[in-house]
């Protein structure tokens, strides 16, 4: 890779620190004006919150964002529309802020597919992905259908083949067609919309993608900020893409003076965004609860700075960030929690890797009851072990 002359030494600390202020995580974080709105900019700075279980979205969101509910994030999801979800980075239903979503579905867009998982019998020709994508954006247009009602439209646009239960599911098989479902979402024919009951249901948002090579640009010049410095093989692990076309995106980028190398501690070479070279001095201090799946855990690397010594082991599964929501001490991991809702009581038992003083244990019951606010309940704090495990 084209490299420049490293001028700047970035330490972990620093770079740590700027992280969690970029990410809304440091005190005093900044207001926009309505709570949708502080809703939407944090989504933003997080470069997306993963919502594959709803309520770990909205308390990604709404911690970021103070004196926000989870109404305020489904007010901005629903009505406003200022969110959009759908599939985002690694092919995981995320919340993404809706002025955003040309460029997210260029960029995905643009990332180049891996080998199929199915065997060869179950997988589509290129011709066959293209037909259902088509016919994904067209039944959707002006419509709001579940995917049994989508599966039927998708099947009477295309052809019995697209029906074939070759699809290992849950508790059966799923059709053909449903392999791409993730797909139609990178290409801005397909997000959420309300639930009818208990059903999820689909919509076209009517997005234009932006052009490929723009939307990257912008995909990696918003990744290097919110959590440079980082390395292409970084940036592939956080988007799921092969690292060698990250490698080349980021020669290209650097060639183009779009990027500057970094000394990273730790990483050795790594990459900003050109001009983006000013880090805190001071380290991290605070105490914040994270959820499940909560970017800033998944997408900060080096992993095991972030989790040093015992919370390597305690709060990642065999290296896999995000099935523990995660306690931070002073910028790093320190423990996990888990919160259980009984009607408007919330049991919240928070474990912590080592015994906190009295300032950062008051910091923690504030955070509980930050947790409360947002969830719309009464938080009861319980300092011990969590018994349950990854993702409960």
């Amino acid at each position: 890779m084209t490299t420049r002359a490293r001028t700047t030494t970035v330490s972990w600390n620093g770079a740590n620190a700027r992280r969690l202020d970029r990410q809304f995580l440091s005190d005093g974080a900044p207001s926009t004006g309505s709570p949708a709105q502080d809703v939407t900019a944090a989504v933003a700075a997080m470069l997306g919150a993963h919502a594959q279980v709803l309520s770990a979205a909205e308390l990604s969101a709404g911690l970021r964002a103070p004196g926000t509910t989870r109404t305020d994030v489904r007010t901005a999801l629903w009505t406003d529309r200022s969110l959009v979800k759908t599939f985002g980075p690694r092919g995981t239903v995320h919340l993404l802020p809706a002025e955003d979503l040309p460029m997210w579905t260029g960029a995905l867009s643009a990332v180049p597919a891996g080998s199929s998982p199915f065997s060869k019998d179950a997988r589509m020709t290129p011709e066959q992905v293209e037909a259902v994508v088509g016919a994904v954006a067209d039944a959707l247009t002006g419509a709001e259908l579940t995917v049994d009602e989508l599966s039927d439209e998708v099947i009477a646009r295309t052809g019995p083949w697209a029906g074939d239960l070759v699809m290992p599911a849950f508790q059966g098989m799923w059709p053909r067609w449903r392999q791409v479902l993730h797909l139609a979402g990178h290409r801005g024919a397909l997000c959420y919309a309300p639930n009818r009951g208990r059903k999820a249901t689909y919509t076209n948002p009517g997005t234009v993608p932006m052009p490929a090579r723009e939307a990257t640009t912008e995909l990696v010049r918003r990744y290097l900020r919110a959590y440079g410095p980082a390395t292409p093989v970084h940036f592939a692990q956080w988007l799921a893409a092969p690292r060698g076309w990250a490698g080349r995106v980021f020669e290209e980028l650097a060639g183009a003076g779009a990027i500057e190398e970094v000394a990273f501690e730790g990483c050795g070479a790594a990459w900003v965004a050109a001009g983006d070279t000013l880090f805190p001095s001071a380290e991290p201090r605070g105490v914040r609860l994270l959820p499940y799946f909560d970017a800033f855990g998944i997408a900060s690397r080096p992993r095991e700075r972030l989790f040093p010594g015992a919370a390597y082991g305690r709060a990642l599964a065999g290296g896999q960030a995000g099935n523990f929501p995660l306690l931070l001490v002073d910028g790093t991991v320190a423990g996990v929690w888990h919160q259980r809702r009984s009607g408007r009581r919330i049991a919240v038992t928070v474990e912590p890797l080592s015994p906190l003083d009295a300032g950062r244990t008051r910091a923690l019951e504030e955070q509980v009851a930050a947790v409360g606010e947002v969830l719309e309940g009464n938080p009861e704090l319980t300092v011990g072990e969590v018994t349950v495990g990854g993702h409960a």
